[in-house]
């Protein structure tokens, strides 16, 4: 268990030197021109929580997430699990550049100053066998006790062990997981077909998953147990993943907040400085840019044309 007082800076903990992993390929810090005066400006928050990237899939959002990360800043990145999908990549080799171009982004996070905690899930599950060590300037951590900036104690953890499915039937785990690969394919031919008429990122899947009445009566449940689970540890919130649906939910004395994923919906949970924490919906961002993009030359043409 860790200490329910974390610091806030990672250079307040030094990890012994017999516990570091220190090889990290050296084109992760390859430069890339962001350093350089063009660079886009960054929107500060005390922390960013972000879960269920699924890279290694053709499913995961990289661009989007790659874009979230290069207009953020922040003093503690927690990365909640199934980052990597190791299921998926153990059944065949897929990693684009976007995704090492990600990976990237968060080792130069880490080497300026952020501190960067991974919670490894059940997709990243290999991690946990390193839990104690720190790569490349992050520490890997089986959970941990984020502090925010107005007092309240947060139990950050990924969720897949409170999840039965996961827990006691790991073959219909593996099941979904196969339906839900294919859902995501889908996915992406639906998006491609937008892309071709102009139109922003949209989730099938997200779609779907609102409206089947398992999964909605699932989720529900999970959120129950896991708040129960934190009110147990004596904390005053929980912060996990896994069930790729963001929510602030709260159960009596306990608030709950899930930071959704990065293959459905896209999104975020940000700590502000005075210890708020809101859902960031990236995709949603991205959607109404891009929609006022579309729309400024129609509104700059018809203010050219005389009264």
């Amino acid at each position: 268990m860790t200490s329910p007082i974390m610091p806030t800076a990672r250079t307040a903990r030094p990890t012994p030197k017999s516990r570091q992993v220190q090889s990290v390929p050296a084109w992760m810090f390859e430069p890339d021109g962001e350093d350089s005066g063009n660079a886009p400006k960054r929107t500060r928050q005390r922390t960013i929580f972000i879960s269920d990237c699924h890279l290694g899939t053709a499913g995961a959002n990289a661009e989007l997430l790659l874009d979230f990360l290069k207009k953020h800043e922040c003093e503690t990145l927690y990365l909640v699990g199934d980052i990597v999908d190791g299921w998926q990549l153990r059944k065949g080799w897929y990693w684009p550049q976007a995704h090492n171009d990600v990976v990237r982004a968060v080792l130069k996070m880490a080497k300026h100053g952020t501190r960067v905690v991974y919670v490894p899930g059940n997709h990243d599950e290999h991690f946990r066998d390193y839990v104690g060590l720190e790569f490349g300037g992050i520490e890997l951590l089986d959970d941990d006790v984020h502090v925010t900036a107005d007092g309240r104690r947060l139990l950050v953890i990924h969720g897949d062990q409170f999840d039965n499915v996961v827990l006691y039937h790991k073959w219909l785990a593996f099941l979904g997981d196969w339906a839900y690969v294919a859902l995501l394919r889908s996915n992406r031919w639906v998006n491609r077909c937008r892309r071709m008429f102009g139109l922003p990122y949209w989730s099938l899947a997200a779609h779907m998953k609102k409206r089947v009445k398992n999964a909605v009566s699932f989720i529900s449940r999970f959120e129950e147990v896991v708040a129960h689970a934190a009110a147990e540890r004596g904390v005053d919130g929980v912060v996990c993943g896994h069930i790729h649906s963001a929510e602030i939910r709260e159960f009596g004395d306990i608030t709950y907040y899930n930071d959704g994923d990065w293959v459905e919906s896209c999104t975020a949970l940000v700590e502000d400085a005075d210890g708020t924490l809101r859902i960031v919906d990236w995709a949603e961002r991205v959607r109404e840019e891009t929609m006022r993009e579309r729309t400024r030359p129609r509104l700059i043409k018809a203010e050219a044309v005389p009264a």
